[in-house]
């Protein structure tokens, strides 16, 4: 979560709560109530909040929603998840969510963290199940990615969002990135080529990854990946 709040020193803090009524329009100016609850001693301005988020489909907006649904049944049963939902306010970012957010003082939005890194904007500490306001980091998601072990092996394509308490560090809004691969592929040449190029990302080349802002996958999910990669017919 990236704002744009001049007067602000320290990094924002947002629980769940808060940050679904922001977007679901409740909470409308940064010196709210629960806002301020979750920022004590602060001095927030009185200004308007402007929401912004992208309305093509986009996989930052699947992680974002799966979010906000997990921790809001307001938001749950009035907008939901998926690539692209009915917001229930905001300005559109289809050309970059970034952008609006760097040009738009009282402004917050969603990217990957990347993009805020690039562009020298600051990001929210959010409230996760523990009761812990974290930052988003390398770290904090590898935790989210390790709190979901055991769902994961049974579904890769399980949501690590909001991860449980007895994950302190864990950073509640991420997510993970896939590659569909067919298990038979028509030229076992290709297909011996792909299955070594999967076989270098989830090991020796998981060590560039927090440098470029993403995670690395723990040992757990390599594990259940390399399972998965072993159902791939063809390679060495």
């Amino acid at each position: 979560m990236t704002y744009n709040l001049e007067q602000l020193k320290e990094p924002l803090k947002l629980s769940a709560k808060t940050l679904a009524g922001i977007y679901l329009g409740m909470i409308k100016n940064w010196h709210d109530a629960a806002i301020k609850k979750d920022n004590p001693e602060v001095n927030l301005p009185g200004r308007g909040i402007v929401v912004v988020h992208r309305t093509d489909g986009r996989g930052t907006t699947n992680i974002f929603t799966t979010y906000l649904a997990a921790v809001s049944p307001k938001w749950k049963s009035r907008v939901g998840q998926g690539l692209s939902v009915r917001w229930p306010i905001g300005l559109k970012g289809s050309e970059g969510v970034t952008g609006v957010v760097k040009q738009s003082l009282g402004a917050i939005g969603y990217v990957e963290l990347t993009f805020a890194e690039e562009n020298k904007l600051p990001v929210a500490q959010v409230q996760n199940s523990a009761g812990k306001y974290v930052s988003p980091t390398a770290a904090g998601t590898s935790a989210a990615i390790d709190a979901f072990s055991g769902e994961l092996s049974k579904g890769v394509r399980t949501p690590i969002v909001n991860a449980p308490a007895s994950a302190p560090d864990a950073y509640p809004i991420s997510g993970l990135t896939f590659l569909l691969v067919p298990k038979q592929a028509k030229d076992p040449n290709k297909a011996a080529e792909v299955k070594d190029f999967v076989q270098y990302i989830i090991t020796g080349g998981q060590d560039p990854a927090e440098q470029l802002h993403y995670a690395k996958i723990p040992a757990s999910l390599q594990q259940i990946d390399e399972l998965l990669l072993q159902q791939v017919q063809g390679g060495s």
